[in-house]
């Protein structure tokens, strides 16, 4: 089973901020974003989706341009990064940082998710896919997580993922 994951379009959002879960309008080139990204896709049979109207828009924007329907599943949505969300990454608190970089994978010292919590929430997602050609429209974290859970390499928590990239894996065999 193929499984294709595309990261969302640019947003408005401002560069360096935490947005996780927060909602957060998409850019002016939308349009143009989204059909560079059809061009690239082949014909999945279906496209799942994160909730947050930046994954959603994108995957309806698939869906009709390449002929598949849409699902939206919470599992592919973005960490929670709580207390965290809407602020600036140079305004979190340095102890924090140093908390969750002491224990990546457990501390929440945000308040929100753990990565842990999200990568078996990614899991759980991934599982979902088995069967068919799928594309999951989805968020830089959710892909890192993806690419973790196919691989095993921790490494790919480091990865640089753009926006509107296409990642393609297949989870039974690994990225």
């Amino acid at each position: 089973m193929a499984l294709t994951l595309v990261r969302h379009t640019r947003t408005l959002a401002a560069d360096g901020l935490c947005y996780g879960r927060s909602e957060v309008a998409l850019g002016p080139d939308f349009p143009a974003e989204a059909a560079a990204i059809a061009a690239r896709l082949g014909r999945p049979e279906r496209i799942v989706a994160s909730p947050l109207v930046r994954c959603r828009r994108l995957a309806e924007h698939l869906g009709a341009a390449l002929g598949a329907p849409v699902a939206i599943d919470d599992d592919w949505r973005e960490m929670d990064f709580g207390a965290w969300e809407g602020r600036p990454w140079s305004a979190v608190p340095r102890a924090g940082l140093d908390a969750w970089a002491a224990d990546f994978l457990e501390a929440r010292p945000h308040g929100g998710e753990s990565v842990a919590m999200l990568l078996g929430r990614t899991r759980r997602a991934l599982a979902g896919c088995g069967g068919c050609a799928t594309v999951a429209v989805t968020h830089a974290g959710v892909i890192r997580a993806a690419l973790v859970a196919s691989t095993g390499d921790a490494a790919a928590w480091q990865r640089p993922v753009g926006f509107g990239e296409i990642v393609r894996l297949d989870p039974a065999r690994g990225a």
